[in-house]
């Protein structure tokens, strides 16, 4: 099926817009494990190159800043090791005004950290030193300790609860701490299969999280993962039959389908001429589609905002330097074309 038949097949059927309900402007909430990151500087295996940049990793601290630059409010907790990585962190969410931070320094274990291959074209390969870091101690006490004054939103990822028994029960504390207080959670799957110590207990924990959400932000191969489904409107609905209120489904380069059960939008994605780094553009992407909204903005307005920023951040060799402010989104978003409409989803 080639791309013009594949367009038409998959555009049977009207689009409605609908509102997202129940989330109001406030603070963001996310829990999880920063990383040092370090990436070659030229191409070849880790082990041949002599020289790396530094800087810091993990999904939710990528979001986290990727909203305050929106003018958000992040409120974000971790665990970092009584090392130069720990540190690194401390000095990096400091300079970059995530001053709202909350974050132990635990003194017997390290942080973690991750190499990342340069490559010309492709993803590059990553390597991941994070098992027993400070980060996977992160318990169910870390999260009674936070004062939820002022959050509206939660946001968390399939990354924490992976990590060790701890985290997995700190993320169902999360959940049922933000439920009690009436927060709106959003969930984004983000599976990492090597984290978990088997696919059945990933699949089971992360639809289970999944059903508690009010807002599920997907990849299209997330769902055919868990669900076994691969077009996006099939991707949604099967998150919805699971429990979340809202779907958004992330279609990569495509765009995205935003569905509440009832009604679904298609969102075009914005074109860019060269991938250097596809990692860290979810992150943007959710950065994007919360602040939005955050901001009130209709749903097709937010999920724009998240395909511009994921589109900015696979710029970047950094997982999160490429977030951008209002300013250079606006300018991005105003000089850059968009994806076709609703091709090849069911790739």
């Amino acid at each position: 099926m080639d791309d013009a038949q594949r367009m038409n097949s998959s555009d049977a059927g009207p689009e409605s817009s609908f509102a997202v309900d129940g989330l109001n402007q406030g603070k963001v909430l996310l829990v999880g494990e920063s990383m040092g990151l370090f990436a070659a500087d030229m191409e070849g295996p880790c082990s041949r190159v002599n020289e790396f940049n530094a800087s810091v990793a993990g999904a939710e601290v990528n979001v986290a800043l990727g909203l305050l630059r929106m003018g958000q409010q992040p409120v974000y907790v971790t665990r970092v090791g009584d090392d130069p990585i720990g540190e690194r962190i401390r000095i990096f969410l400091e300079e970059n005004g995530l001053t709202d931070s909350r974050v132990t320094v635990d003194e017997t274990r390290r942080t973690g950290f991750m190499m990342k291959t340069k490559v010309c074209k492709g993803d590059p390969a990553t390597y991941y030193f994070r098992k027993n870091s400070a980060a996977a101690a992160i318990s169910p006490q870390d999260v009674f300790d936070i004062d939820l004054t002022g959050i509206s939103l939660l946001h968390l990822t399939g990354i924490l609860p992976p990590l060790s028994r701890s985290a997995l029960d700190a993320s169902d504390a999360l959940v049922a701490r933000a439920r009690f207080n009436n927060l709106f959670i959003s969930f984004d799957p983000n599976l990492r299969p090597a984290l978990w110590e088997t696919p059945h207990l990933m699949h089971a924990t992360l639809k289970r999280l999944a059903s508690q959400a009010d807002l599920v932000m997907p990849g299209r191969s997330e769902g055919e993962e868990l669900f076994g489904v691969s077009t996006v409107e099939d991707v949604g609905k099967a998150f919805i039959d699971n429990g979340a209120k809202y779907v958004v489904v992330k279609d990569g380069a495509r765009g995205a389908w935003a569905t509440d059960g009832d009604n679904g939008v298609y969102i075009p994605g914005f074109v860019v001429d060269h991938v250097v780094d596809s990692v860290g553009a979810g992150d943007g992407f959710a950065a994007g589609l919360l602040s939005g909204l955050l901001e009130g903005l209709p749903i097709e307005a937010a999920a724009e905002r998240g395909c511009a920023i994921g589109a900015i951040q696979t710029q970047f060799i950094s997982d999160n330097e490429g977030l951008p402010d209002k300013s250079r989104l606006a300018q991005f978003m105003s000089t850059h074309e968009r994806a076709k409409r609703r091709l090849a989803q069911t790739v």
